[in-house]
């Protein structure tokens, strides 16, 4: 019997885009149901996109429509803790996300990555992998696109990202790998600790036919050891490093695959992410052409460690997203450089004690660039430090005092706000400058 034969009335919790991809998709599916839509927004985000035949309760719950619900499919930004939801669900009202609604109608294989740092990069980077190796692939979740709205499209192979609050509602995702990247604390609001949210994460491997998993990071293998794991990492991995006439290699097996130094990604974390994403083509299907080619041109989610310009030999690198001390961090943790480093960092500090920086950036050639609100914070990190005003400022000193082989890397540690709106208006301004700068030498 199709599941759809006992569903008549669905609630979608929450518009926006996730849920107008959710309205749409019931549509396809049966035109006969009967939707409803509630958000607590007074004037939530797509209602004037919504279908006329579909019902909208704004303001505030409507705990009558849920309890009325057949089905009830809710954003994964709504915690089911919330006490209208609970009240659903403890009257035998089904809940589910819209993962759950793509895993009831997809047919092609999939593809999916979780983890506390990097799922973005290795989600982007194996779309970009099935695209060189001539996949019509989908690439969406809890990055770019929602996951229903990936159907409008003719695709061979799904790539999601999943968060822990998308993988809290699905249960019957079947995927040909299922990555883990790695654990940290965060969004400690919603979960009872760090064993509460690794246990949301540990969902994704329900019903996939191999795990690939950190093998630094024990807390990422699934806890079901019933399912194939796959390693990845720098020492006693199936995809880990190989040393080729004194050169590192990715490598998987213990058969050597590229040279590290090919990477178009920066980073040492980013070594980390290419491996990961080999495992998922390997798994998906993806030829190792195209998985190659993929890692020797990808240069980045735009603000994540993006490479935006070569000019005479220098690397030009925004990661304006690095607002904190642990994000600049993991951007200079293991960076190999043939020349210097010309690194900008400064703005909104948050009070916080930049002295960790130190270790990380003593085995570097580095001159750092200060400049914003809290530029002192940074001046005693290394012994070549120059002050500036404003991030313009250090980039103009920065470019005339660089060479080729060097990098200019805005990674700033900071948040933007005083001199910026946000991070993403600070990157494409520092892509802008070097777009600028790019000009002046060709001219």
């Amino acid at each position: 019997m199709n599941a759809w034969d006992t569903i008549n009335k669905v609630v979608v919790v929450g518009l926006g885009m996730t849920g107008l991809s959710v309205v749409q998709h019931l549509q396809r599916v049966d035109k006969a149901l009967h939707i409803r839509v509630i958000d607590t927004r007074a004037e939530p985000p797509g209602r004037e996109q919504l279908p006329d035949t579909v019902e909208l309760h704004a303001g505030s719950w409507c705990s009558e429509w849920l309890l009325d619900a057949d089905l009830i499919v809710s954003n994964p930004g709504i915690a089911l803790a919330t006490p209208e939801l609970r009240a659903a669900s403890q009257a035998g009202v089904p809940i589910v996300g819209d993962i759950e609604l793509f895993a009831w109608h997809c047919d092609k294989p999939v593809v999916a990555i979780t983890g506390s740092n990097g799922k973005s990069t290795v989600t982007s980077l194996v779309g970009e992998m099935a695209k060189a190796a001539g996949i019509a692939v989908g690439v969406g979740g809890n990055i770019g696109h929602a996951a229903l709205d990936l159907f409008k499209q003719d695709c061979d192979l799904y790539v999601l990202e999943l968060s822990s609050f998308q993988l809290e509602t699905t249960s019957s995702l079947a995927l040909k790998a299922a990555a883990y990247l790695n654990l940290s604390e965060d969004h400690m609001d919603r979960y009872d600790g760090l064993a509460d949210y690794a246990l949301a994460k540990q969902r994704i491997f329900a019903n996939a036919e191999r795990a690939v998993v950190n093998q630094a990071e024990s807390d990422t293998w699934p806890l079901d050891r019933k399912v194939p794991v796959v390693t990845f990492g720098f020492a006693l991995s199936q995809y880990g490093l190989l040393t080729v006439d004194g050169e590192e290699w990715l490598a998987a097996y213990d058969k050597p695959i590229m040279p590290v130094a090919d990477i178009a990604l920066v980073g040492r974390h980013n070594v980390a992410n290419c491996l990961a994403a080999l495992a998922l083509a390997d798994a998906a299907g993806i030829s190792r052409e195209g998985a190659i080619a993929a890692i020797r041109n990808y240069t980045g989610l735009p603000h994540r460690c993006q490479r935006v310009a070569d000019i005479n030999g220098v690397a030009w690198v925004n990661d304006s997203k690095a607002t904190n001390l642990a994000s600049t961090g993991a951007a200079l943790n293991g960076l190999q450089l043939k020349g210097r480093l010309h690194l900008l960092v400064g703005g909104d500090g948050k009070g916080a004690d930049f002295a960790e920086l130190a270790p990380i950036l003593a085995p570097l050639s580095v001159t750092l660039y200060c400049y914003g609100r809290d530029r002192q914070a940074f001046a005693d990190l290394t012994p070549d430090t120059i002050m500036t005003e404003t991030m313009d400022e250090a980039i103009a000193i920065a470019a005339a005092a660089s060479a080729s082989g060097d990098m200019i890397l805005l990674s700033p540690a900071c948040a933007s706000f005083d001199q910026f709106a946000n991070f993403m208006q600070r990157g494409d301004h520092f892509v802008a400058l070097a777009d600028q700068y790019q000009q002046r030498i060709a001219s």
